[in-house]
């Protein structure tokens, strides 16, 4: 469909939604001519029955990950291949240091104000991945209330277990906003090395972001240690 003459006040403020990370529906009457903008919500998608044409519209994808290591590292690479917007939070100075992946944003502020200062929308997922509760649990608990579509950390069954019990015995979160964790964070693929989990995440926020239900994980088999695999 081309309109030769588009309304420019209706696109400025189809763009002003856009901009305010807002998912909006465009729809055209074909018969008139006319066109109208409305919300939308996260699954809508393109519809026409023969006389009216809507177009979903929205920001870009974001990923905001909790910590620059090497997982964190592999992560980005792969966001930045599905057109992902990547900040990277990391407050200690010893990972920054080390962060040099162009196409993406670094900030060294304190995990629980990243998210805040993300604004978190459903075209955007946070992940966090330091292994370090003091660091991911304060961005969850901001995270978790948020309209992310996906929120997951890194850690084992028994880690996130525990995370989850953590969280609704001392933090103001409800069970339903608790049990939104993505955790074991990741689709289970028998993943163990870094560049395997960071695929395993990427599949589970594909899968999450498509309306797609993942399998089950698996019950964990008794190992020795507790290495945290996805």
């Amino acid at each position: 469909m081309v309109e030769p003459a588009p309304d420019v006040q209706l696109l400025e403020l189809l763009a002003g939604r856009i901009a305010a990370h807002q998912l909006a529906a465009r729809s055209v009457d074909l018969a008139t001519g006319t066109a109208t903008v409305a919300d939308a919500r996260r699954g809508d998608a393109l519809q026409w029955n023969g006389t009216r044409l809507t177009t979903i519209h929205g920001p870009r994808w974001r990923l905001l990950i909790i910590g620059a290591g090497q997982l964190s590292m592999l992560l980005a690479q792969m966001a930045l291949a599905l057109d992902y917007e990547v900040t990277v939070c990391d407050p200690r100075a010893e990972y920054g240091a080390e962060w040099n992946l162009p196409g993406t944003r670094f900030v060294t502020t304190m995990p629980d104000d990243a998210v805040l200062a993300l604004q978190p929308d459903p075209h955007s997922a946070i992940v966090a991945l330091t292994h370090d509760p003091k660091l991911d649990d304060m961005a969850l608990l901001e995270a978790l209330k948020s309209a992310a579509f996906y929120v997951g950390a890194l850690g084992s069954q028994r880690n996130n277990a525990a995370r989850k019990a953590r969280l609704l015995e001392h933090f103001d979160l409800s069970r339903d906003e608790v049990e939104r964790l993505h955790g074991p964070v990741g689709l289970f693929i028998g993943s163990r090395t870094p560049g395997e989990i960071a695929v395993s995440i990427l599949a589970e926020m594909t899968a999450v972001k498509n309306g797609v239900v993942a399998q089950a994980r698996p019950q964990p088999v008794a190992l020795a240690g507790d290495f945290a695999t996805s």
